[in-house]
């Protein structure tokens, strides 16, 4: 099977979910999660193996704890030994279940850890996924700045030196909030969902020329930034080209495809004497309102119409 670029070190998946460590080989720390699945091997304990992923991490539950209790003790041996022999990354058993004594025998003879959760295995198999597919999420780096207005999440791109950072700036200190300047590290975490962040190294940092670098934390606070943010508004800054025509009415619905994700966007013309800030903050407001069905364009394009039939009679 085809599997993820992207990995995840077991350790700390056990430390997100506080998982129990019952038995663990010497080679923990270098174990990694490639598959953003988990599975759940009742199949498997009954001797069908046919399309197993063996990359998955495997949770045991209730349901299969009580169908090999009803087994031989031989035939759990064999029926974990088959499993275990597979090089599964991690054996978990949630509910606080106690592993029988063939099931922690064959985990430390094949060295698979063996690990135990007090959740239900509903929830904790969930939660695995909903985690994994933010950790190994197919993923780009953007030039760009990306910010949270207004609860929206807001994707500049631009030429370098269009203005990027100084309408960044000047929106933080207007109250809103800075996720990344100048590199953007955007995860596609769903269908239609796209995430993101910055770099750790620069996380918090923008650049202003002139100044230099600044950490927007220790200036503004910790309420003036964000470590991830959903991109919801893609805003294209260029200069103002007057041979080019812009849209004055926004009926045209534009949208950026990243990750094979379409993002609404606009195209915002700079010149010297436009407050960007204050436009950007209309623009999430807007977009903001066009998700909760309400369109302002469409709306005076059909209140225009109107006049205009209501003339003709």
């Amino acid at each position: 099977m085809e599997h993820n670029l992207y990995s995840v070190p077991l350790t700390s998946l056990i430390e997100e979910f506080n998982l129990e460590t019952i038995y663990a080989p010497e080679n923990i720390g270098d174990i990694k999660i490639v598959t953003d699945d988990v599975n759940r091997p009742g199949l498997q304990l009954a001797g069908f193996f046919d399309y197993f992923d063996a990359s998955r991490l495997q949770v045991i539950g209730k349901v299969e704890t009580t169908f090999v209790n009803k087994f031989t003790p031989e035939k759990r041996r064999k029926s974990f030994e088959k499993l275990m022999s597979k090089r599964i990354p991690a054996l978990i058993l949630s509910r606080g279940i106690e592993p029988c004594g063939e099931c922690a025998e064959m985990a430390a003879e094949h060295g698979i850890p063996l690990l135990r959760s007090q959740e239900s295995t509903a929830y904790l198999v969930s939660a695995m996924i909903a985690s994994l597919k933010v950790s190994l999420a197919q993923r780009i780096t953007r030039h760009g700045v990306l910010v949270e207005v207004y609860g929206e999440g807001v994707l500049l791109l631009g030429n370098s030196g269009v203005g990027k950072s100084e309408t960044a700036i000047e929106l933080v200190k207007r109250g809103h909030r800075l996720i990344a300047d100048d590199a953007v590290e955007i995860k596609k975490v769903s269908a239609k969902s796209l995430i993101g962040s910055a770099p750790e190294m620069i996380r918090h940092y923008i650049e202003l020329r002139g100044i230099g670098v600044v950490d927007v934390r220790r200036i503004f606070g910790m309420g003036a930034v964000k470590l991830t943010e959903k991109i919801d508004l893609i805003i294209n800054l260029e200069l103002w080209d007057e041979t080019k025509h812009y849209d004055r009415m926004g009926l045209d619905e534009m949208t950026t495809t990243l990750l094979d994700v379409s993002v609404p966007s606009l195209t915002v013309p700079v010149k010297p004497g436009r407050n960007l800030a204050v436009i950007i903050e209309v623009a999430a407001m807007n977009n903001r309102h066009k998700k909760l069905g309400y369109n302002a364009a469409k709306e005076f394009n059909d209140r225009i119409n109107r006049y205009f039939e209501e003339q003709e009679r």
